[in-house]
């Protein structure tokens, strides 16, 4: 947005009254901005001292790069049941909290988070709150997330909880309340993370004048908290996403490339000899801790949910062996029983002796006869609640406030008739308020915002440790409740403003790891997502020529066809090849409609604008292994090819473009060859580009480069292949067809030819690792030597359109041979195979 600011010359003093001199909180409402002196709290007053000494549009400015950065890195989310990716909406103020005031906060949390522990330890252990009655044996029973095949299994590295997070907010009275606790697989860290470096990017002089405290040490922490108690001194740590279809999965890619963990999907990971393994590329390699971050329930579909899909069947007894170390515990969900929470006060003092710090708003059981009494006695003053954790995606929508109860009263009392341990009523807790900006007509102002705050706690060896910030959600509008992200819900980073100097974090020479140069293991998913990235990349290169040269070749060398249109032979072909590969929907649309949907066509599966799509999908599931550079290039190739959409353009338009996009392919894969590490991840990347150009130069010349070539057919073949400058600095006498043949197809220094692409496919499998220690090439590799042998022993009057034709096959077969050998539809469960003996 552009303010319609006032002049340069407005003071600091004056543009600050003019920022908050509206701001009025609802009554009754908790604000964190305004004091109950009706001023400014201590750490906004110190953000908006230096905020007022930029002009608003140089703060504007400021915005405007950030949400370009959030564009080009591919920060995104997905709302539960939407397939749709949402660029994240990150708030332009940060919510801003005193150090001392923290402090106070943290040790809260870190009481909760030893009592969550506590419970969980008795609760699978000898039960002795339910024995003594402090916890309703119903309470533990009836909730979905109490898993019995783990009651009396202790959780391998000491702990059931690795990461703790509470939902808070502040009270009428001033206080911060628990309003949710989270123990089952906490999300909102990645985007905490994300959100401070979009932040600091925008705004770093701020970020350092005001002393932030920084998250890098917490993120440290937490790393070795996660490998503790594993059986290796170097242990492969995994994070366990449910797929890129997830709604937290870009924070949880932020999560594992920030942490330096290997990112899996169920279908990565299988259990052989009592242990966790990962495929991979290399064969199976052991997985020695298992960061989760799908619901338990779909962890093991042989003990527990059997329609799952997501997990990995067995791992139940890795746990049970202490083979695997798994953060959180299956069942640590338990506690996020919102029946719990009645009970917790006592709990408390029995476990800890100690009243909580942080407590929630006053909660009744209703499957105790004294709480439902009292729910009913009071049901236009409560919110009811389920007594479990509400259904994914469900949220507040599970929630009746007293508006909705009174409105709906009697199927609310036959519920509590009928089922009254499903539910709990608790006090209303009012959301506190934050400022958030809004445009005014003579520039900015604040408006007061609900918001929800998500803090972190890691129980590192050394203790719980708690994240300086968090993952704050603010709604746009006073009725959208902001503790799940939806639309009209705004990210907002969480700022600690320390009272000193913040030292730079630093890694501690400790824990600094031992010099290595050999990268990990790559998953066979994850190549398999690489090799194919390559390929769509290759096939959107391979349409956008076609499409360039049918609107060069139009013009020239035309002849009348029987029906009396004059039309190039070349131009014939090339519109027959755009059809075959389905780039077009009719071979015989207008010259400018038929570039149009062969470039840009939403709905032509075959088009450069659906390979690209493709590509960016399959990068999508590999964020933690692309570049940013890599993010913003096929950001800017898929804006590109989606600009004005539902115009009809000219053919030089359409020409310009098309030229635009090569440009932006071509950056692609420069940055493939200089930016990604001479790694398994990088060879899959490249044999994908190699093994597809070779296919479609096969292809071209098939059609342009046969027995009955023209010259015009020869100069299409060179266009298609980038090869007229070569040629013609090599040939003064024109194209001729055993010359282009030769340098499409035979040339070794061409890196167009297939020649070219075979040799290039041959020292990517030479460098990919075997399984067999034999010295037996294995098929795939055997297959592409042969290839070479063929390209070398021939000649290009050799290639008629049958050699072509075979070779094109042989290219294809061997595509799926590399494929049944990496990736995971292929072989499954393979080992590399060690020989003893002597050489």
């Amino acid at each position: 947005m552009s303010p319609a600011g006032p002049a340069d010359g407005e003071g600091v003093s004056e543009r600050l009254a003019r920022w908050t001199g509206a701001y009025r909180p609802q009554a009754g409402l908790p604000d964190e901005f305004l004091g109950p002196d009706g001023h400014p709290r201590g750490a906004w007053t110190r953000l908006l001292e230096r905020l007022g000494r930029l002009a608003e549009h140089e703060i504007m400015a400021r915005f405007v790069s950030a949400e370009r950065h959030i564009r080009d890195a591919g920060i995104s989310y997905r709302i539960y049941g939407d397939q749709r990716e949402h660029a994240w909406p990150l708030g332009s103020l940060p919510l801003v909290i005193e150090a001392a005031e923290w402090r106070a906060l943290s040790a809260g949390l870190v009481q909760r988070a030893e009592l969550m522990e506590a419970i969980l330890a008795d609760v699978y252990g000898p039960g002795r709150l339910v024995a003594e009655g402090l916890l309703p044996a119903a309470v533990v029973a009836s909730s979905p997330e109490f898993l019995r095949p783990l009651h009396g299994v202790a959780p391998p590295g000491g702990r059931y909880l690795k990461l703790y997070a509470a939902d808070i907010g502040r009270g009428p009275d001033g206080r911060w309340r628990v309003l949710a606790d989270r123990t089952q697989a906490p999300s909102g860290l990645g985007y905490a993370l994300e959100n401070r470096m979009v932040l600091t990017r925008a705004f770093p002089d701020l970020y350092q004048d005001l002393h932030v405290e920084r998250l890098p040490a917490f993120f440290q922490a937490f790393r070795q908290a996660l490998a503790a108690g594993a059986e290796r001194a170097e242990p492969r740590i995994c994070l366990l996403t449910s797929g890129p279809f997830s709604s937290t999965y870009v924070e949880q890619a932020a999560l594992a490339r920030y942490l330096g963990l290997m990112l899996v999907e169920g279908d990565d990971l299988v259990m052989q000899d009592g242990c966790l393994h990962v495929r991979t590329v290399s064969g199976l390699k052991r997985a020695d801790v298992l960061w989760r971050r799908i619901d338990a329930d779909y962890l093991d579909p042989l003990e527990l949910n059997p329609v799952s899909r997501l997990g990995i069947p067995g791992v139940l007894d890795a746990l049970r062996n202490g083979s695997l170390v798994m953060g959180n515990m299956p069942g640590s969900g338990m506690v996020e029983s919102g029946a719990l929470a009645a009970y917790l006060p006592g709990i408390a003092r029995a476990l800890l002796g100690q009243e909580l710090q942080l407590d929630s708003p006053r909660t009744w059981w209703c499957g105790d006869p004294d709480g439902l009494a009292h729910v009913r006695d009071h049901l236009d003053d409560l919110t009811l609640r389920p007594a479990a954790t509400p259904t994914r995606g469900a949220g507040r929508d599970a929630i009746l406030a007293p508006s909705t109860i009174a409105a709906e009263r009697a199927r609310v009392l036959e519920a509590l008739r009928d089922r009254p341990f499903d539910y709990v009523g608790q006090e209303p807790a009012p959301l506190s308020t934050m400022p958030g900006w809004e445009r005014a007509d003579r520039g900015l102002r604040f408006v007061p915002r609900p918001f929800a705050l998500r803090v972190f706690a890691a129980a590192t060896p050394e203790g719980w440790r708690v994240l300086p910030g968090g993952f704050c959600r603010l709604s746009e509008r006073p009725d959208v409740d902001p503790t799940e992200m939806r639309l009209g819900i705004r990210a907002a980073d969480v700022w600690v403003l320390s009272d000193r100097p913040v030292d730079a974090p630093t890694l501690s020479m400790q824990g600094a790891p031992r010099v290595r140069r050999i990268a990990g293991h790559l998953p066979s998913r994850a190549a398999d997502g690489l090799f194919w990235f390559g390929r769509y990349a290759e096939r959107a290169e391979a349409v956008t020529r076609l499409v360039l040269a049918h609107l060069v070749s139009v013009g020239e060398a035309v002849v009348t066809d029987i029906t009396g249109s004059v039309r190039a032979p070349a131009a014939l072909r090339l519109r027959a090849m755009l059809a075959e590969w389905g780039a077009v929907s009719a071979p015989d649309l207008p010259t400018a409609a038929l570039a149009q949907e062969a470039l840009i066509g939403r709905e032509i599966h075959g088009s450069a604008r659906a390979h690209v799509a493709r590509a960016r999908r399959n990068a999508a599931t590999l964020r933690t292994r692309l570049s940013g550079e890599a993010w913003r290039v096929l950001a800017d190739l898929t804006d590109l090819l989606a600009l004005d959409e539902g115009r009809d353009f000219a053919e030089a338009q359409l020409l310009g473009r098309a030229e635009r996009a090569l440009s932006h392919i071509a950056a692609l894969s420069g940055l493939t060859q200089e930016n990604m590490s001479r790694a398994a991840g990088w060879h899959f990347v490249d044999l994908g580009r190699r093994i597809e150009r070779a296919i479609n130069t096969c292809s071209f010349a098939m059609s342009f480069a046969g027995d009955e070539a023209s010259a015009d057919d020869l100069g299409v073949m060179l266009a298609l292949c980038d090869s007229q400058v070569t040629y013609g600095a090599r040939y003064m006498q024109g194209v001729a067809l055993e010359p282009v043949r030769d340098m499409v197809l035979l040339d070794p220094f061409n890196p167009r030819s297939v020649a070219f692409q075979v040799e290039a496919i041959l020292r990517h499998l030479d460098d990919l690792p075997a399984l067999s220690a034999d010295g037996i090439p294995e098929p795939h590799r055997r297959l592409a030597a042969r290839i070479r042998a063929e390209f070398a022993g021939c000649e290009a009057a050799d290639l008629d359109g049958v050699a072509m034709a075979r070779l094109e096959s042989e290219l294809e077969r061997l595509a799926d041979a590399v494929a049944g050998r990496y990736f995971p539809n292929g072989p499954q469960g393979l080992r590399p195979e060690k020989l003893a003996g002597l050489a």
